[in-house]
Parts: structure tokens; C-alpha cells; sequence
């Protein structure tokens, strides 16, 4: 039997997505910490220092499509839980321990993304990061202009 290799389609795209967040979920959970809660995190722990709140929760919304309450939410988890902490004026900064827990599950997870990116060549990767980048700019438009 021979197998065809599917062209790039939403569902390709949704099956690799949800296959690599499944993995990272894993790794998270041990760690008591949700998907929003890490995408949120890593915002703040790869900033230079303090990041304003409305910037953490526009960048949230970006990359999550979710709307800003909830957002705020995310960001007011992370704080009842001391990952993160306010600063004055409305600026968060990570903790110690946020520090630790995303070293921790970057560290986690880089042999497990290391094994699923295994002997892929370079130049494949290149373009499926161009046609994916592509892809996600015009879903980004076709958002926003739902919502005019």
C-alpha cells in the first residue's frame, strides 16, 4: 500500500498543533500550570525586565485569540500564584519562582522538541516556517475583520 504525502491543509496544520501542544500539556501539568498560563509566562520571563500589563495582554490575546478578560485572568493567576509579580505602574515582573518553573519546563521539553524535529532538513523547515508564518498573517486579517 502506498501512502501519499497530504498537501498543507487546516487540518495538517491542526493535527500538528494539537499533537505538540498534547506533549507540552503533559509536561505542564506536572507542574500544575496550564497552556495559557505558560504562553503568558514566557511573555514576561523572555522580556528584558518589567513588562506593562497591556502589553502582556495584548500579546496574550494575539497569540491565544482570546478575548482581554480573560487575558487579565491568565496574568492574575499567574500573579495569585507568585510566577509573576505586580510592579508600579501597571507592570508585572517574574518571580524567582516563575523563573524557575519556565527554565524548568523549557528544559522539560527541549529533548522532547529535539526528538520531533529529528532529521528534518533544514531547508524543509525553512519553508514550512515561511508557508506557516504566511498562513497565520492572513488567518490574523481574517480575524480582525470579523470583528469590524
Amino acid at each position: 500500500m502506498t501512502t501519499t504525502t497530504p498537501l498543507l491543509d487546516p487540518r495538517v496544520i491542526a493535527l500538528a498543533h494539537y499533537a505538540a501542544r498534547g506533549v507540552l500539556e503533559r509536561v505542564l501539568a506536572r507542574h500544575g500550570v496550564t497552556f495559557q498560563q505558560s504562553v503568558t509566562l514566557r511573555v514576561v520571563a523572555v522580556a528584558d525586565g518589567p513588562v506593562e500589563r497591556g502589553r502582556l495582554v495584548d500579546s496574550v490575546v494575539g497569540s491565544l485569540k482570546i478575548g482581554a478578560t480573560e487575558a487579565h485572568a491568565v496574568v492574575d493567576e499567574l500573579i495569585d500564584a507568585k510566577l509573576v509579580a505586580p510592579r508600579e505602574p501597571s507592570q508585572v515582573r517574574i518571580t524567582e519562582a516563575g523563573r524557575e518553573l519556565f527554565e524548568r519546563t523549557s528544559a522539560e521539553t527541549a529533548p522532547i522538541t529535539a526528538r520531533i524535529y529529528d532529521g528534518i532538513p533544514t531547508e524543509d523547515l525553512a519553508v514550512a516556517g515561511r508557508v506557516l508564518t504566511l498562513i497565520a498573517d492572513r488567518a490574523d486579517a481574517e480575524f480582525a475583520a470579523l470583528d469590524k
